[in-house]
């Protein structure tokens, strides 16, 4: 005869504890921030140059991390056919009162403007490659300069007023200008020479980013 062990009382089992799937929908605000995340993008970066231009500096302002997006391309050229039409309107004024007045003189004044004129355009292309901007998740830094540098840091929710502009030359080159009006005027910004794709592209996406990052002014 097979006896049958005695089994002792057991206790009672609790089952482990399931997490739920996360399951809440991605809000209003976290896709804006998702798209305003700093990285390559096809239409900021289109006919824009490759990348910031540093001071040879050691003490220089770092760039840090993060994609930097720059200035068109055509912004050089605008820039230079101005200095070049104020250096002619210049020398050509000088030339015709000192002509028509016999006051030589006036050719000293004209010739300063026309030398920091002709000094400008020489340093135009470096300055412009010196420009660039960087979205990241709670605001927008701004970059500039080569001898005197700025470096400022625009939030989102502090932005007032984001205004694309654009004069005829701009236009016929295809570029215009961007400007950030916040409550502190010290903190505004304005980004030149943007192909207006890019202009657009980020005059919308400021404002939406901006919508849901509003602190209340």
């Amino acid at each position: 005869m097979t006896s049958t062990p005695e089994l002792g009382p057991q206790e009672p089992t609790t089952p482990a504890p399931t997490t739920p799937a996360d399951t809440t929908p991605r809000t209003d605000e976290s896709r804006d921030a998702a798209a305003a995340a700093s990285g390559p993008d096809d239409v900021l970066d289109r006919d824009a140059f490759a990348q910031v231009l540093e001071p040879r500096s050691d003490k220089r302002l770092p760039l840090g991390d993060g994609t930097w997006h720059q200035l068109a391309r055509a912004y050089v050229w605008v820039r230079l056919i101005s200095q070049t039409a104020l250096f002619v309107v210049v020398l050509a004024a000088a030339g015709i009162i000192s002509a028509l007045s016999g006051q030589f003189w006036l050719w000293i004044p004209a010739g300063i403007i026309a030398f920091i004129a002709a000094v400008t355009a020489a340093i135009t292309p470096r300055q412009a490659r010196s420009f660039g901007y960087q979205l990241r998740r709670d605001d927008l830094v701004f970059r500039r300069g080569i001898l005197w540098q700025r470096l400022v840091a625009v939030p989102y929710g502090r932005m007032q007023l984001v205004d694309v502009t654009h004069g005829p030359l701009d236009r016929a080159f295809g570029i215009a200008q961007l400007k950030l009006v916040t409550a502190a005027a010290s903190t505004g910004v304005s980004i030149p020479g943007l192909t207006q794709e890019a202009a657009e592209r980020l005059r919308d996406t400021l404002v939406a980013v901006a919508e849901t990052r509003r602190t209340g002014l």
